[in-house]
């Protein structure tokens, strides 16, 4: 990324070394977020030039000074915050310093923002930030989990659905496509809402029970009790409260920088429902590591479009454009 709204670029750059506490790692496949479009249209800041990237998986080829829990060879992933200061005012609370709670630390070594991103042939990680990967997990389907499965488990799990409850999720995207098959998996009757009609037979071929269009459909259908909001348009979370239940939870894990996301006045008011919204990201490394293990096992798998680093530019404008439908993953090492 060269400045705020400029094409990608591939450039030559030196390799990073690994400092004390940190490994080098050779990328074998790096997956596209949307946050990549955030961060290259200037909402991360001005962190340009940056290479972007967070969803990385790969193999350790050095070990830097201090480290003693990960060796060279070994198939490691990290994710977007690897790790935290440890000396600010947040930090200074000793919460879990990786993953979720991180993020607001003053100064967060990020991937792909405050420091290289994946994106590239080789990166400089943090060692306490990154997860050793199954040994049954290929390379492309551990990157989504990076990040897509990451943040719609750690959703997922921050929603405390009870067994008899009934899950549904609102866009049927890169993290839709992947919640659908987590929700399923865990043996929770799920409901898929998506406005586009060639995605419904994928839906259910994915996992969900239903299929509906919109909250209204939602609500005949008798309801759902959590919403697990993955689209990055909260007016779409505003419209499918019209299907939540009574104590049930909206789960954010999307972004929308565009507008905030509203309540809606409209009927029954919303604390007399004993509703309630849930802000969640990234729950932690043994989220993480969850999930990792159930995309070893089969019970996620992301549908993915692999690209060469050569590919940078035609792979971003297909992410920009929405015709990316799911994921993006670039495969360095091959």
């Amino acid at each position: 990324m060269t400045g705020a709204n400029q094409p990608w670029q591939v450039h030559d750059v030196p390799t990073p070394i690994a400092e004390p506490g940190q490994v080098l790692v050779k990328v074998h496949a790096s997956g596209m977020c949307y946050t990549d479009a955030w961060a290259t249209q200037g909402y991360g800041g001005d962190i340009y030039p940056q290479t972007p990237g967070h969803e990385i998986v790969g193999e350790i080829v050095d070990v830097g000074a201090g480290v003693h829990t990960r060796e060279i060879g070994d198939r490691i992933g990290t994710t977007w915050v690897q790790s935290s200061c440890g000396r600010c005012p947040y930090c200074r609370e000793n919460r879990p310093l990786t993953g979720q709670t991180a993020m607001n630390c003053a100064n967060p070594r990020t991937s792909g923002f405050a420091t290289q991103g994946g994106h590239a042939e080789f990166i400089a990680v943090a060692a306490e930030g990154t997860v050793l990967l199954p040994d049954e997990l290929d390379y492309v389907d551990a990157a989504p989990m990076m990040c897509a499965g990451y943040t719609t488990w750690s959703g997922l799990r921050d929603a405390q659905p009870q067994p008899h409850e009934k899950i549904a999720v609102v866009g049927i995207g890169g993290l839709g496509h992947v919640a659908i098959q987590l929700a399923h998996a865990s043996g929770f009757e799920t409901i898929a809402i998506t406005h586009t009609p060639d995605k419904r037979d994928l839906a259910l071929h994915l996992g969900a029970d239903h299929v509906v269009a919109d909250g209204d459909e939602l609500r005949e259908l008798g309801g759902a009790d959590i919403l697990l909001v993955t689209t990055n348009s909260f007016a779409a979370a505003e419209k499918a409260m019209v299907g939540l239940r009574v104590d049930g939870r909206v789960v954010l894990s999307g972004l929308d920088f565009n507008s905030p996301f509203q309540i809606s006045s409209e009927g029954v008011p919303f604390h007399m429902m004993r509703q309630r919204v849930i802000g969640s990201t990234h729950g932690g490394l043994q989220v993480l590591t969850e999930v990792l293990n159930l995309a070893a096992k089969g019970k996620v798998k992301p549908i993915a479009e692999t690209f060469s680093l050569d590919q940078a530019t035609e792979a971003y404008d297909r992410l920009v454009s929405g015709q990316m439908r799911f994921r993006g993953v670039f495969t360095p090492a091959q």
